[in-house]
């Protein structure tokens, strides 16, 4: 039997077999980097590594592609805010989240692009878009996707389309060019963002005028780039459901005309910290570093985030992270026998595994 997972489309769920009967293609959507990686971002990160791993043992060829934003919202706020270059900042940031990864145990994806180095792919899908008639040119030269374009929009997060508005009544009450918007709000997002004084030196040219990207269009730009127009799966927090991954599966269908974007949608669920919800005003947003100096090393924390199923919340805790060491001792002193009768050491193992 194939590994199943639940499909976030189908609500059911499915085998993980690659399409083409070769490669199973593999899309998460990866970290911004303006700040440390905290646990939620990890857990969701080490369960698609489990789930990757759980693919390769069983004999199935993958190839996993794993994004870096590097220009949104954030990045250029806190570079400017610390009189960084936005290269500059976002590569010490990218650096301390791979670090964090090593120690973690994650494999490296195959392909890790960049949202800067892909510029060019982003621009032409929105010129597709707008030749097709699912995207306009605002009057300050910025680009939006015009949501009611697409009439399957809302089928993943399961969003009542009769409640969408088009650009005219939307409920924002106008076009959306932010990179990140509540929940609630359905509107015309924006594809490419006009020059503004407040982005510095970060912009780059287009047919619209000097500006910047969206947050959405690079996950469906570089996806297509290295999976193709329709791939096998995509993975990512179940935050991102909801208008991330929402507006991906619009944008991308509409401005190649192929119908999935991604057969399969993997998300995982939020992570709670001592029964309350992560937030910077409880002092519970937790880096890798964070535990490591209150004595907990990165495996314990890996299997912390890891002991509970991945559809549901998980309570991360002081006394689950002490169960976590436990546990991890009693599975070392079972197997350090069976790897001294293969002559292979403890760090050989660790190393490799």
């Amino acid at each position: 039997m194939p590994v199943q997972i639940h499909d976030t489309l189908s609500k059911r769920k499915q085998p993980l077999i690659p399409e083409d009967g070769s490669t199973f293609r593999f899309y998460c959507c990866g970290p911004t980097v303006y700040g440390p990686a905290h646990i939620g971002n990890f857990r969701t990160f080490i369960l698609q590594d489990v789930l990757r791993r759980t693919l390769e043992v069983d004999g199935v060829k993958l190839r996993h592609v794993r994004n870096v934003t590097d220009v949104d919202d954030k990045t250029i706020r806190q570079s400017q805010a610390e009189g960084k270059t936005l290269t500059a900042f976002t590569e010490y940031w990218t650096e301390k989240f791979h670090a964090d990864c090593g120690e973690l145990g994650l494999l490296s994806p195959h392909d890790e692009p960049r949202a800067t180095a892909h510029i060019t792919e982003q621009v032409e899908m929105i010129e597709k878009l707008v030749e097709g008639g699912h995207a306009y040119v605002g009057g300050d030269g910025s680009v939006y996707f015009k949501v009611g374009s697409c009439d399957h929009y809302g089928e993943l997060s399961g969003l009542d389309t009769r409640e969408l508005r088009t650009q005219s009544t939307n409920s924002a009450g106008s076009a959306n060019d932010a990179d990140e918007y509540d929940r609630e709000s359905v509107s015309d997002f924006a594809l490419w963002k006009a020059r503004k004084p407040e982005d510095g030196d970060n912009f780059w040219p287009s047919p619209w005028g000097e500006g910047r990207p969206g947050w959405h269009i690079e996950c469906s730009a570089m996806s297509v780039k290295y999976l193709g127009e329709s791939f096998d799966l995509h993975g990512g927090g179940i935050d991102l459901c909801f208008p991330h991954h929402e507006n991906e599966i619009a944008q991308s269908e509409c401005a190649t005309g192929t119908r999935p974007f991604a057969r399969l949608w993997f998300h995982s669920a939020h992570l709670m910290v001592e029964g309350k919800k992560m937030s910077k005003s409880l002092g519970n947003l937790y880096t890798l570093a964070d535990l490591e100096a209150k004595g907990f090393s990165p495996m314990e924390v890996r299997y912390a985030l890891i002991s509970g199923h991945y559809r549901q919340q998980l309570n991360f805790t002081e006394n689950g992270l002490k169960a976590a060491r436990s546990a991890l001792a009693k599975i070392e002193k079972t197997l350090k026998p069976i790897l001294e009768r293969l002559a292979i050491s403890t760090e050989d193992f660790r190393a490799n595994w």
